[in-house]
């Protein structure tokens, strides 16, 4: 069984770490005042990774929090991919000298996609992820609010050409809600699209959780709510990455 990668969220809204329920911006709960911190507790369970969202970004459609990127890069060795309103070669830039080691491309992505190509083609597909938020069967866009005409399988196959290597996907219905995850979506994409690297996202509710993906055979597992909520504690994450 090949190793699997687990990655803790930091979702921020006026520079704190929140979760949201399915992406609903009204059902917003405070979890850490300091990002940075809520990072140094990742980072001291022996955790090498963080997905940080800015979702104010993703809201107003351009960073907001490049602030809080900047803090935890100067204050911790984390691996960050950064995501939430990249709307332009700027904002790109911007979150990349902030020192974001990669950059998801999510709404950008379904409306300017020759945009996403051309930064494939110029910073790498080793710095540039897909994002690929599915919201009833179809992907969602800008802080899951709106919803687009692709399908998943549709969406990915697209990026193909252009060299995607990572795909983020994320099922909005199950995020937050401590449901578990949609396996069964995994399972698919991972059949469809073996060379990629995949990572899951949303539903995560226990240890159990983590081990079935595993056994999926995705490369990575993105989780908030479960640490959040005391479901899955530091100390299983300690024994998950020695």
């Amino acid at each position: 069984m090949k190793k699997i990668e687990y990655i803790p969220a930091i979702d921020l809204i006026d520079g704190q770490c929140v979760r949201l329920t399915q992406g609903d911006y009204r059902k917003k709960k405070v979890y850490h005042s300091d990002p940075v911190q809520q990072a140094k507790i990742f980072e001291q369970a022996g955790l090498r990774r963080l997905h940080l969202v800015d979702l104010d970004g993703a809201r107003q459609r351009k960073p907001v929090n490049l602030a809080v990127l900047e803090r935890i890069k100067r204050q911790t060795d984390l691996i960050v991919d950064f995501g939430g309103g990249i709307a332009s070669l700027q904002d790109l830039q911007s979150a990349f000298a902030a020192g974001a080691d990669m950059v998801t491309a999510g709404s950008i992505a379904v409306k300017q996609p020759e945009v996403v190509h051309d930064w494939l083609t110029r910073f790498s597909a080793q710095r540039i992820i897909l994002g690929a938020d599915v919201k009833d069967g179809h992907i969602a866009i800008h802080g899951w609010q709106q919803q687009s005409a692709w399908s998943i399988v549709e969406f990915i196959r697209s990026y193909l050409p252009f060299g995607i290597q990572t795909v983020i996907c994320t099922d909005v219905s199950r995020d937050g809600m401590l449901q578990g995850p949609n396996f069964e979506l995994y399972a698919e994409l991972r059949r469809q699209f073996p060379q990629l690297q995949l990572i899951a996202s949303g539903g995560v509710r226990q240890k159990n959780d983590l081990n079935r993906l595993q056994t999926l055979g995705v490369d990575g597992v993105i989780f908030g709510k479960a640490f959040y909520e005391g479901k899955i504690s530091l100390e299983e994450l300690r024994e998950k990455t020695r």
